[in-house]
């Protein structure tokens, strides 16, 4: 895991090396193993931060040349597959490395053939000394991120915005159309942020730039096309087939040459995950859990340790350790944080850096297999509860954070993204069925924020956090094969005719079982107490620091005219309304520690 920064522009520029250095520095906390930086013609430059994670000698250090001197890299993420691919190849290796792995496939085969065997998460910056053309490649879900920015003259781009900004070529305007969707998705759908002209390279695509700086966008994965709807299956051996595709993708994620470890909250995801690593590693597994002293699932995951006889680490975390934290990840983001346990995440990975510098994490099960029982039952809903609106506005409304019509009555910001994605899904969701429509929802928008979090919290600290729940042959495995019947599971017929009197919010995980395959493929690994308690997410009580919350939006909040002359108290009072209140309010006050870190100040230099 590292960080990336590069320059690629049709005009020689100024101290292109300085430049480049300053972004790597930029970024440093990504990578703070070593770093190096290209430049040819003062037209294009790379750079490179290390996290070393495989063959950690120097002579796998980035930049990196492919054997003829025709491909430069630099990369962040990993390869999980590449010892596969390396056995195709014909190559003059002079490393372990992954990153060379690539170089090899791109030079003998092409980036289309490379792209088609590879299994990892990564963001690649390739460049074509012999035809002076740059290659920007994004793994399939986004799980590393990339951003750029272009003014027709000179591209940018970086793993970090900040990584953009410390280039001293571009400056920070704020992108006051980034406000309503963040409140409603918690963060920015791609290309988009919260900075104008400064746009994120899209999951599933590359981009590539020829020596004129014309851009050309390949979409080379998207979901599959098919999702099973049968009703008439083997489900042992279904299970049997899950069970082997998630430990696959468990494994391929234990590579590594240094330590490594997971999270285990307690909840079902995380612990199987650590059920499965513990059983794979000949060494004691160090497992790391953090909760607050009113709040916690330490009980939980202390069952799971002691099970797999764990090297357990419980961490407690205090009011005053989440406002002091609070405006210092924001800086590491570069964006409002999305949701409150961003903070005591980012704290765990701190603590957890002193043993490991792997992780494995349970984003991504959610979206698998149904986890969130209350949206994911909206089509079901729906039909038993017909509205005057079409299926998306009834699921949107479901879905979206802080509701349409507060943000209409609070906000001075436009809605434009808002009625684009409004209209681009509208079009997905055409010609599918509605179950279909919200697992493909959760996979190409909702999940991407989680990542971003993932990203910021594991990264700050130079940790490396990998998600196997988010394998793309374990998605593409998922939609084909597992039966919508085996992700969402009524407990019989009698509780699914019940259901049709109420709503989601009532009888999910009561009538219903969320995960249902997943949960069964638990029960191998796994007591029950783990598997059939009710979902609880990782709590912060925002709700019971609500006063603390109040103070710090009436010292912040005047001053932002993205709000309404006078919203301030109605604001305060429509969170106390509201059953998300504590959080409400604190995504208002996370755009105005925002702004007053970024847009302050010039960055040109």
């Amino acid at each position: 895991m590292c960080g990336i920064n590069g320059i690629f522009s049709k005009t020689k520029i100024e101290a292109i090396d300085q430049r480049l250095t300053k972004m790597n520095e930029a970024i440093r906390h990504r990578g703070p193993d070593a770093g190096g930086i290209f430049s040819e013609k003062e037209r294009t430059g790379l750079g490179h931060r290390r996290l070393s994670i495989i063959d950690t000698r120097e002579q796998a250090n980035q930049p990196m040349f492919s054997h003829s001197g025709r491909w430069v890299i630099v990369f962040n993420g990993e390869i999980y597959n590449f010892q596969e691919i390396k056995k195709q190849l014909h190559y003059p290796f002079q490393t372990a490395s992954d990153t060379e792995v690539i170089l090899a496939a791109v030079e003998e085969n092409g980036i289309d053939w490379f792209l088609q065997q590879a299994n990892g998460m990564f963001a690649i910056a390739l460049f074509d000394r012999s035809r002076s053309e740059l290659f920007l490649i994004r793994d399939r879900m986004g799980i590393k991120p990339l951003y750029f920015s272009f003014d027709g003259t000179t591209f940018v781009f970086s793993s970090e915005i900040k990584g953009l900004l410390n280039s001293g070529l571009i400056d920070a305007i704020f992108n006051d159309q980034a406000v309503d969707e963040y409140l409603a998705n918690r963060y920015i759908r791609s290309p988009y942020t919260f900075f104008k002209s400064i746009y994120q390279v899209e999951p599933g695509t590359f981009l590539r730039l020829n020596n004129d700086l014309q851009i050309k966008k390949t979409t080379y994965w998207d979901l599959p096309s098919e999702f099973n709807t049968q009703t008439v299956f083997d489900e042992k051996a279904l299970l049997h087939r899950f069970d082997e595709a998630i430990t696959r993708a468990i494994r391929y994620r234990l590579i590594a040459d240094v330590p490594l470890g997971t999270y285990l909250s307690g909840g079902v995801d995380s612990s199987l995950i650590t059920a499965i690593t513990a059983r794979y590693k000949q060494e004691a597994v160090n497992t790391y859990t953090i909760g607050f002293p009113e709040l916690n699932e330490f009980d939980y995951s202390e069952i799971v340790a002691k099970k797999y006889h764990t090297i357990h680490h419980k961490i407690i975390f205090r009011i005053h350790d989440y406002l002091s934290r609070w405006e210092q990840l924001i800086t590491f983001k570069d964006a409002p944080l999305g949701v409150p346990n961003e903070i005591p995440l980012a704290f765990m990975s701190e603590k957890l850096k002193e043993k490991i510098t792997v992780v494995l994490s349970g984003e991504g099960a959610d979206e698998l297999m149904g986890g969130y029982g209350r949206i994911f039952r909206s089509p079901f809903d729906y039909t038993h509860h017909p509205t005057k609106t079409d299926f998306y506005d009834y699921f949107i409304s479901q879905y979206d954070y802080v509701p349409r019509h507060m943000r209409d009555t609070l906000l001075t910001t436009p809605s434009d993204y808002r009625k684009e994605f409004d209209e681009k899904i509208r079009e997905e969701f055409k010609n599918k069925a509605n179950e279909e429509n919200v697992f493909r929802f959760f996979h190409r928008y909702h999940v991407k924020g989680l990542l971003q979090r993932v990203d910021t919290t594991t990264m700050q600290t130079a940790v490396e956090a990998r998600v196997p729940f988010l394998d793309h042959q374990l998605i593409e495995f998922t939609y084909r094969e597992i039966p919508y019947a085996l992700k969402l599971h009524w407990k019989n017929k009698e509780a699914r005719e019940k259901a049709k009197a109420q709503t989601a919010d009532a009888y999910s995980e009561k009538l219903d079982i969320p995960k249902y395959l997943l949960r069964q493929t638990a029960r191998k690994y796994l007591p029950p107490e783990i598997i059939d308690r009710k979902k609880v997410g990782f709590p912060v009580p925002l709700t019971q620091w609500f006063s603390e919350l109040e103070q710090l939006a009436r010292e912040l909040l005047p001053q932002a005219d993205w709000l309404k002359n006078d919203a301030l108290n109605e604001l305060i009072e429509k969170s106390k309304n509201e059953s998300r209140a504590g959080q409400i309010l604190w995504m208002f006050i996370n755009i105005e520690i925002f702004r007053k870190n970024y847009f302050r100040k010039s960055w040109k230099w």
